[in-house]
C-alpha cells in the first residue's frame, strides 16, 4: 500500500493561482511556468522532473479575507492543486507540508471545495473492479456521514447509483469492455467528453475508461 501510487487535486481559495504557484516553487525548490491555457494553469516544474499544477475549477466559490471576514473575489481566486504520480511512503510528508505552506500564505476551503484521489488501476480486473464498486456502494452512507459531506458538494459526488450497482451484480461482466458498456449506460453525452456526467460520482470510473485510468474518489472535503 505505501508504494502504490496516486494522484491528489486539492481545491481552495484565498490565494491566487499564481501565489499558490510561487509558494510551492519556492517550498519545492521549482521554476513556474504560465501556460497560458484556458485553465490559466501554473505549473511548478521541480528537480525530480515532475510538474505540480495549479489550477481554475469552475465549481469553487472564490473568496478572500479582508478586513477579519470573508468576502467574493475574482476568478484568479479559483485554485485547484492537481499533483504528480505519488507515492505514500516517498510523498506524504512532502504533500502535508506543502499544503501547511498554501494555508500560512492565506489559502482556506470553504463548502465548493473538495479534494479527489486518484488511484493507480493499471493493476486492476473486471472482478476486483466489481468488488470496489460493491465496497462503495455498502458503504454509501457510513461514508457521507464520516466524511461530513456539504449539500453543496453532492452533486459533484454522488452515491453510488443503486440499479447500476443492481445491473453489475446480476450481469457480473467478465471484461474491461463489458463493465464499461454497464457504466455508460443510460448516457447519451458522448464517452469522450472530459466533463462526463458519470464522474459526479463518489467513485468515478470515467477517469478509468476515458482518462489517466485512474480509479477516482471524489468525496472527501478539507
Amino acid at each position: 500500500m505505501f508504494n502504490a501510487k496516486f494522484g491528489i487535486e486539492i481545491e481552495f481559495t484565498g490565494i491566487t493561482r499564481s501565489q499558490a504557484a510561487e509558494v510551492a516553487a519556492q517550498f519545492l525548490n521549482g521554476r513556474v511556468e504560465n501556460c497560458r491555457d484556458s485553465y490559466d494553469t501554473k505549473k511548478v516544474h521541480t528537480p525530480d522532473g515532475r510538474a505540480w499544477k495549479f489550477m481554475s475549477d469552475g465549481s469553487i466559490r472564490r473568496e478572500v479575507r479582508a478586513t477579519g471576514r470573508r468576502i467574493s473575489a475574482d476568478g484568479a481566486y479559483s485554485v485547484e492543486l492537481v499533483s504528480p504520480v505519488l507515492t505514500y511512503r516517498e510523498d506524504i510528508a512532502t504533500l502535508q507540508e506543502l499544503v501547511r505552506q498554501l494555508r500560512k500564505a492565506g489559502a482556506f476551503t470553504n463548502p465548493s471545495c473538495g479534494i479527489h484521489i486518484h488511484l493507480n488501476g493499471a493493476d486492476h480486473t473486471p472482478r476486483s473492479i466489481r468488488n470496489f464498486i460493491n465496497i462503495i456502494a455498502s458503504k454509501n452512507d457510513l461514508f457521507y456521514k464520516a466524511l461530513q459531506i456539504e449539500h453543496e458538494r453532492m452533486r459533484f459526488c454522488k452515491k453510488m447509483d443503486a440499479a447500476l450497482v443492481e445491473k453489475i451484480n446480476a450481469r457480473k461482466p467478465k471484461t474491461m469492455r463489458g463493465l464499461e458498456e454497464l457504466w455508460y449506460e443510460g448516457y447519451c453525452e458522448s464517452r469522450s467528453r472530459h466533463y462526463h456526467e458519470s464522474r459526479y460520482h463518489f467513485l468515478n470510473l470515467h477517469s478509468f475508461w476515458h482518462g489517466n485510468h485512474t480509479v477516482e474518489l471524489r468525496g472527501y472535503v478539507q
